[in-house]
Formats: structure tokens, sequence, C-alpha cells
């Protein structure tokens, strides 16, 4: 059961991947990974929710069409390669903020906020290592206005709706 849980929250994130818009001003599109991430360390906990992400980033690797770019080593090294590599760390900061705060209310939306922000972290910095060696150039006001600001406040929403559907959807999950 543990297992099946996590490869389906791997399915759910390739899903929220599908769900892509596409910005004018940057390659790092808006998509509905972040919020499966988040769902999968709120519902699952630190180790599995970590175990799904490692499983998403895994089939990606691999060459299966996972992401929001495709799949395959060429799309991890990708603008939006950090946003990735960051889905295992977040789901595993969720899942502890959970366990060790709550997980219900404010403090599972804390916990689902620092998810969101390790993500964002994550992304930044390899924008700004990617920009540096496609572009030439990684100026810290452009790195921040095409990976990080535009994404700030629908990730809010999106932290703020995994914190909501968590403690449900676990109750459902576990008592099947």
């Amino acid at each position: 059961m543990d297992l099946a849980a996590a490869t389906a929250f791997a399915a759910l994130t390739a899903l929220g991947a599908r769900v892509s818009l596409h910005l004018p001003f940057t390659p790092v599109p808006v998509t509905g990974q972040v919020f499966s991430v988040l769902l999968a360390g709120a519902v699952l906990g630190p180790r599995l929710g970590l175990v799904s992400q490692a499983e998403y980033l895994a089939a990606g690797a691999a060459g299966l069409p996972v992401f929001a770019h495709g799949g395959g080593p060429a799309a991890m090294l990708g603008p939006t390669g950090g946003y990735l590599v960051g889905f295992p760390l977040a789901a595993l900061v969720v899942g502890l903020c959970a366990e060790r705060l709550g997980d219900r209310g404010w403090r599972l939306a804390l916990g689902c906020l620092c998810g969101a922000l390790v993500v964002h972290i994550s992304g930044a910095a390899w924008f700004g290592v990617w920009a540096s060696i496609v572009r030439g150039s990684a100026a810290l006001s452009a790195v921040l206005s095409q990976s990080l600001l535009p994404f700030l406040a629908v990730d809010v929403v999106k932290a703020l709706a995994a914190a909501a559907a968590a403690p449900g959807l676990r109750r459902r999950l576990w008592a099947a």
C-alpha cells in the first residue's frame, strides 16, 4: 500500500506537469506540479512523500515525458531543472513540518508554504546557473523576474489548497 500510494502521487505530479501555462517572458511555466508535491508531503508524510517525488524524477530522467518540458536528462538540465530537483526535498520538508507542527489548519499551511519555498529556492538557484551558461548572463534581477517573482502568488494559493485538501485525502487514503 505504501509504495502504491507513493507511485500514485508520482503519477499525480506527472499529471500536474500537463497543467501548464507558458508565460511569454520566461521559459519557466506555471504548472500543477507544486500542488502535487506539497500534497504528497502532507498526505504521505516525509519518507513516502520524498519517495513519491524521487519516483517522479526517476521516471523523467529515464526519458518518460512526465515533465512540463518532456523527459530525459536534457529536460532536467534545462531552465526548470532546479524546480524538479527541489520536489523530493520539498515533499520531505512538508511531511516533517506536518509531523512536528501539526497536520491540520494553519500549521499545515505553514508547512506547505515552507515546501513551496524549498521549490522556489532550488528553482531560482538553478535558473541562475542555467542562465549564465546558456545566455551568458545571470543578472539577479533577471533571474528573480523570470524564475521566482511571477510564481510566488500562485504557489501560495497552491500551498493553501494542498493544506486544505490533505487532511480529508489522508483519511480516505489510509482508511482504505
